[in-house]
């Protein structure tokens, strides 16, 4: 059974029914899916909710998939929260630092969620052939969750894209195309093929279904959090999805009477070689011009231009939020600093969040007792890592004191 009742531009209000595929709205525009919160507020409590143990799609009655037997899964899982204490203490911070650690998903990445709701839309809809421009993982997540499914799946990557991205992409099935260009330049080629080839066009904000995906971020955390969202919500922001994803999650929880009005602080993070969304919040715009010579090892905030970039702007001055840019230096020093001190490896993504967490508390932005949430992205284990370790010669004798 489904609650979606329609599907709406964000940007004009337009109305389309739900029952079959759609791309951008007819203003070229995301499409938001729409619920009867009523029905659904009818149908479930949350104890109900607590009882549930099937990861994402435990929020079922919140997502668009109509028939059980179209859910395509890969095991997913309800992201640990883990707190950052020793960071806290270091920086003389007396609130609390949590992380939402995505890396624990189905291909290592919160792409999973988006790709996984698309997938199953694809599927019910009778579609064979999806196809999509990546920067990395959510060309994973499209070709684990394609296979999965009994699809063919086409993938277009930057040709700088990182190594175990591409490489796990193909072994998974994902017919892999390397580029000599950005994400924009690999999603003009799915734009033109759409019509020579007949694939379906799955790109960031341009079908309405990976938003219902991503959404399930802010569910999750809502729940976590016994219903009281945090202070400040920290998330790495290439397109986009999961920040407007998580707006619109706790709009619906609210209208379902689940939340209060209180919303955490929006805050896009992005890189200082890679910063449209900053650069048209500081400038008081709703849309971001192309970002020429984009650049930023974290590959997947290397995104120029998007397509939602209203929604992410609209999200982050709503709730009293901000965009901000760190440099790339202070990307890779938060990243050995968390994993020294707790033991956590951050993507590089995960790791702007926390050195953009650092600037604003430093610049007051944020208080001393604020409860953030940083998201991590993806596992730190797809990406390089600089050697550290020394060596023993087991031939030699050993002075036991250098270990003391």
């Amino acid at each position: 059974m489904s609650f979606v009742t329609h599907l709406e531009c964000s940007y004009t209000g337009e109305q389309y029914e739900a029952n079959r595929p759609h791309n951008l709205s007819k203003a070229g525009k995301p499409l938001l899916v729409r619920y009867n919160l009523d029905a659904v507020k009818s149908a479930l409590t949350k104890e109900k909710l607590a009882t549930r143990t099937e990861g994402f799609w435990r929020y079922r009655e919140l997502l668009p998939v109509t028939q059980a037997g179209n859910r395509v899964s890969l095991g997913e899982v309800v992201t640990p929260l883990v707190l950052l204490p020793r960071s806290a203490e270091t920086l003389g911070f007396s609130g609390e630092i949590i992380v939402k650690d995505e890396g624990r998903l189905p291909t290592g990445s919160f792409k999973a969620r988006g790709l996984c709701l698309a997938v199953s839309m694809a599927k019910e809809f009778g579609l064979s052939h999806l196809a999509m421009p990546t920067n990395g993982n959510a060309g994973a997540a499209l070709a684990a969750y394609a296979r999965a499914a009994g699809m063919r799946a086409t993938v277009f990557c930057p040709d700088d894209t990182p190594r175990v991205n591409i490489e796990e992409i193909a072994l998974q099935g994902g017919e892999t195309y390397l580029v000599n260009g950005l994400i924009t330049d690999c999603g003009k080629i799915v734009g033109e093929g759409k019509e020579a080839v007949g694939w379906f066009d799955v790109s960031t904000l341009k079908e309405p279904y990976r938003i219902e995906g991503k959404k399930t971020m802010g569910l999750e955390l809502a729940e976590q959090m016994s219903w009281e969202l945090p202070d400040a919500i920290f998330y790495p922001t290439g397109g986009g999805t999961g920040l407007i994803g998580m707006w619109k999650a706790f709009d619906e929880l609210e209208a379902m009477g689940w939340i209060g009005p209180k919303r955490p602080k929006m805050i896009a993070v992005q890189a200082s070689g890679c910063a449209p969304i900053v650069k048209a919040w500081e400038a008081g715009e709703e849309h971001a011009p192309l970002w020429e010579n984009a650049w930023t090892a974290a590959a997947g905030i290397r995104v120029p231009a998007a397509v939602g970039d209203f929604l992410i702007i609209r999200a982050v001055r709503q709730s009293d939020g901000f965009a901000i840019a760190v440099d790339e230096d202070d990307i890779f020093d938060a990243r050995a600093e968390v994993a020294k001190s707790e033991g956590l490896l951050l993507c590089p993504e995960g790791a702007a969040t926390y050195a953009a967490f650092k600037a604003a508390l430093a610049d007051g932005r944020i208080a001393q007792t604020d409860r953030v949430v940083l998201y991590n992205c993806a596992t730190g284990l797809k990406y390089p890592m600089t050697a550290e370790s020394k060596t023993i010669d087991r031939h030699q004798p050993i002075d036991y004191a250098q270990f003391n």
